[in-house]
């Protein structure tokens, strides 16, 4: 997905309590190339991504439980994409939270639609006539992400990287995460939002995890 900036990425982790630390991501570029920080010292950064926040005291109880209620809500259609697709299903979760924050109606500016913000070139590649159907769209980028991981050996940071940018981007930059700022950002964002379901999944299901992707 193309994100505009800023961006604010809202997830509520099913039940799993988020740091009290935040690591936002301020970039802006220049002559001497794209630069990145959590700290905005500089009058030229831009808010990049948002860290995922846990509701405070002052949030609307109708703002946090719909966090709650989209995190929830498709909890089951994420599984069984996941499992279709010979994924974790921490994975699949971690890409719908900074892709669409669980909104099935979000579309980029780009035209990227539903949960995992589908280009329509990758609709049309994997059979998703209704983008905006959860789990049609689900299907589509569970197995989308699958190819991915596939055609770049299981690396999956190249893997996320291409879902962002697209392979040939991923290609042409011979095999390594494109030198985008979204796309350097995107990467990090979904890892770090990977471990945390990781965390909650191993909380819940300490017997039953499955192994790492």
């Amino acid at each position: 997905m193309k994100v505009p900036l800023p961006l604010l990425i809202v997830v509520l982790i099913g039940g799993a309590s988020l740091p009290s630390a935040h690591a936002d991501i301020y970039a802006f570029t220049d002559a001497g190339g794209t630069h990145y920080s959590n700290v905005p010292n500089d009058r030229r950064y831009e808010l990049l991504l948002t860290e995922p926040r846990a509701p405070t005291p002052s949030t609307p109880a109708d703002a946090a439980g719909g966090w709650q209620r989209r995190a929830a809500a498709y909890s089951g259609l994420i599984d069984h994409a996941a499992r279709q697709a010979e994924l974790q299903p921490a994975l699949l979760r971690a890409v719908v939270a900074v892709e669409s924050a669980f909104d099935p109606r979000a579309v980029s500016r780009k035209g990227a639609k539903g949960l995992m913000q589908l280009r329509p070139a990758t609709a049309r590649r994997y059979g998703v006539q209704r983008p905006f159907d959860p789990a049609e769209n689900l299907r589509g980028g569970a197995h989308y992400l699958s190819d991915l991981l596939k055609r770049y050996g299981s690396d999956l940071e190249l893997a996320l990287a291409a879902y962002n940018a697209g392979e040939d981007a991923v290609d042409r930059h011979g095999r390594t995460i494109p030198p985008f700022a979204e796309t350097q950002a995107y990467v990090p964002a979904v890892l770090r939002m990977y471990r945390k379901f990781l965390g909650a999944a191993a909380a819940l299901y300490p017997r039953t995890l499955p192994a790492s992707t």
